[in-house]
C-alpha cells in the first residue's frame, strides 16, 4: 500500500523564512503557482523543438509554442547532485555546498546543510505550499539535507541518486517514511516508479489548486537503466535498428543497487522512456487546465545536464547533443548546455525565443522576482524575468558564468560573452594552459585560439582562481568521490 500524499509544515532557518503559515487555506494571490520540470540527463538535442528527428515530444513542443524557448541556458553542472545544488541556492559551483556527487552509505549523498537558503524556503515564506516529487539527491535520509528539513512541505520519489538509477526499485520515500513496492520484491518488476510518482505529482496539484503552490519535479527520466513498461516499449520496437543492446547486472546482491540492468532493445527503450516523460508534461499541463489553473501557472522544462552513455544509452545516435561538442561530465557545451522551455499565459509571448544567456543559479532570483521576495546578497543568480516578459533593454547579463568538476581528474570552465575557457585535468597539472574557444564562430568548441588571444586567456585565468571559494569538502586535492550518478 502506498500512502496518499501528506502535508507536513517546515520551519524556515533563518530571517527570511520565519513565521510562514504553510496550510492555511488562502485567497488566491497575484503571484503564480510555479512547476519546475526537470529531466534527466536529457541532452540539448532530445527534444524535437530543438531539432530532434528520429522521435517527436509533441507535448513539451506544446509548452515551447506556448511559451518561449531559451537557446543558451545552462545547467549547474555536468552531474546531478551539484547542479540540483546550484538550482536549489541559486549560486554557482564554486560557492554552493554541493559542488559534486559524494555518497553516503548505505542510501543518500552528501547533504546541503541546514543553514542553506533554498528555493523552497523563499516559497514558503511567502505563503506558497511546496512540493517535490521525484529524485532529491542533496542529502541522505534524515539528514540536515533532507527534503524535509530543506524547504519542502510533500516529497515522494528516491531519495538517493544511485537508488534512483532503477526503474522499479524495492521502495521510494513519502516524506520520511521508506514505502515498501511490494510488487518490485525479488526479481519482479510490476511497479514503475515514474508512474506513480507521477500519479502523486498530479495529487498534489489537485490537493492545492486553491493555495499558491511550488512543484518542483525532478523526473529520473531519461538516465540509465533503460526501462519502460512493455505496453510503452511495444510501439516502438523494431523501429530503431541496428538496436544496441547492453549487458548489465540482472542479479545478484547489487542487483537493483545501483549497477544498471540489461537492455536488448536500449534505442527503441530510450524513446519509449522519452515519450513517457512527454506525455507526463501532457498531463501535468492538462491537470492545470482542467482545474482552472493556466492562467496562474508558470511551467518550465528543462534537463540538469547533457546526455548520459551509459546503461546502453546512444546519444551519438540520436545526436542527442545536437552540433555541441561533449556529453554528461564534461564541461564542453554538449555536456551543460540545455533546453529550457517556460509557458506563463498573458506573461510570455508564445511561440517567442531568446538567446538571453542564463543558468539554473538564475532560477532563484527570477522566481523570488516573480513572487516579490527578497533575494539574497549572497547568491550568484541574475533574474531573467525581463526576459520572460519581452524587456530585453532591463534585463541585466552575467559578467561571466563558471563551474567545476571534481571527477575525471578536476575540470573548470568560464562563459564570458562569447568567449568559452576550458580547463581539464586541474588536479594534476593546476597550471596547464587552458582551452578558448570563440562561440560565435565556433560553437562546436573545435578550434582552440588560445595562442592568438593571450589577453582573453589571462582574463579567464582570473577568473577561474577568482571565481570559487575554499571548500572543506570539495578542495580540487587528489580524492576519491564516489560516482554516485
Amino acid at each position: 500500500m502506498v500512502l496518499g500524499v501528506q502535508l507536513i509544515s517546515c520551519k524556515g532557518k533563518n530571517d527570511y523564512a520565519k513565521d510562514t503559515q504553510v496550510l492555511a487555506k488562502v485567497e488566491r494571490p497575484s503571484q503564480p503557482n510555479i512547476i519546475y520540470i526537470l529531466a534527466d540527463d536529457l541532452g540539448y538535442g532530445d527534444l524535437s523543438c530543438y531539432g530532434q528527428t528520429k522521435f517527436d515530444t509533441p507535448n513539451i513542443d506544446k509548452l515551447a509554442a506556448e511559451g518561449m524557448l531559451f537557446t543558451q541556458h545552462y545547467s549547474g553542472s555536468t552531474v546531478c547532485a551539484p547542479s540540483r545544488s546550484s538550482l536549489m541556492t541559486g549560486m554557482h559551483t564554486g560557492h554552493t555546498a554541493v559542488r559534486g556527487n559524494k555518497e553516503v552509505r548505505p542510501e543518500g549523498q552528501y547533504p546541503i546543510p541546514d543553514s542553506t537558503y533554498t528555493i523552497a524556503e523563499m516559497f514558503k515564506s511567502k505563503g506558497y505550499t511546496t512540493g517535490a516529487f521525484g529524485k532529491w539527491g542533496l542529502g541522505f535520509p534524515g539528514s540536515e539535507g533532507d527534503p524535509i528539513e530543506q524547504g519542502f512541505d510533500t516529497f515522494y520519489g528516491y531519495n538517493c541518486q544511485r537508488l534512483g538509477h532503477h526503474y522499479y526499485p524495492y521502495h521510494l520515500w513519502s516524506n520520511k517514511d521508506s514505502i515498501p513496492l511490494k510488487g518490485n520484491e525479488g526479481m519482479n518488476r510490476e511497479v514503475y516508479a515514474p508512474a506513480l510518482i507521477h500519479e502523486k505529482t498530479l495529487e498534489f496539484i489537485e490537493i492545492n489548486k486553491d493555495r499558491p503552490f511550488f512543484l518542483y519535479v525532478p523526473s529520473i527520466i531519461p538516465h540509465a537503466e533503460l526501462a519502460a513498461p512493455e505496453e510503452v516499449l511495444m510501439q516502438y520496437r523494431g523501429k530503431y535498428s541496428p538496436e544496441l543492446e547492453y549487458k548489465g547486472v540482472d542479479d545478484g546482491p547489487k542487483y537493483k543497487a545501483g549497477p544498471y540492468a540489461s537492455q536488448k532493445e536500449s534505442h527503441a527503450t530510450f524513446v519509449a522512456m522519452i515519450s513517457i516523460l512527454d506525455r507526463q508534461v501532457g498531463e501535468i499541463m492538462d491537470k492545470v487546465k482542467a482545474l482552472g489553473l493556466a492562467e496562474h501557472t508558470m511551467i518550465i522544462f528543462t534537463s540538469d545536464n547533457g546526455p548520459h552513455q551509459e546503461g546502453g544509452a546512444d546519444p551519438v545516435f540520436f545526436n542527442s547533443n545536437g552540433d555541441l561538442r561533449g556529453h554528461k561530465r564534461d564541461l564542453y557545451e554538449g555536456g551543460i548546455r540545455v533546453p529550457m522551455v517556460v509557458s506563463w499565459p498573458d506573461n510570455i509571448k508564445p511561440n517567442s525565443k531568446t538567446n538571453h544567456i542564463s543558468a539554473f543559479w538564475d532560477v532563484f532570483p527570477t522566481f523570488s522576482d516573480i513572487v516579490n521576495a527578497e533575494i539574497p546578497a549572497n547568491i550568484d543568480g541574475v533574474s531573467f524575468l525581463p526576459t520572460l516578459q519581452n524587456q530585453s533593454a532591463a534585463q541585466k547579463k552575467h559578467e561571466y558564468l563558471y563551474w567545476e568538476f571534481h571527477e575525471k581528474g578536476g575540470r573548470q570552465a568560464v562563459r564570458k560573452g562569447d568567449w568559452k575557457a576550458v580547463k581539464y585535468n586541474v588536479l594534476e597539472q593546476p597550471d596547464a594552459p587552458l582551452e578558448l574557444y570563440d562561440l560565435s564562430k565556433d560553437l562546436k568548441e573545435a578550434n582552440n585560439v588560445a595562442h592568438e588571444n593571450p589577453e582573453v586567456v589571462k582574463e579567464m585565468e582570473v577568473i577561474l582562481k577568482a571565481a570559487r571559494t575554499h571548500s572543506d569538502i570539495f578542495t580540487f586535492k587528489q580524492e576519491t568521490y564516489l560516482n554516485s550518478k
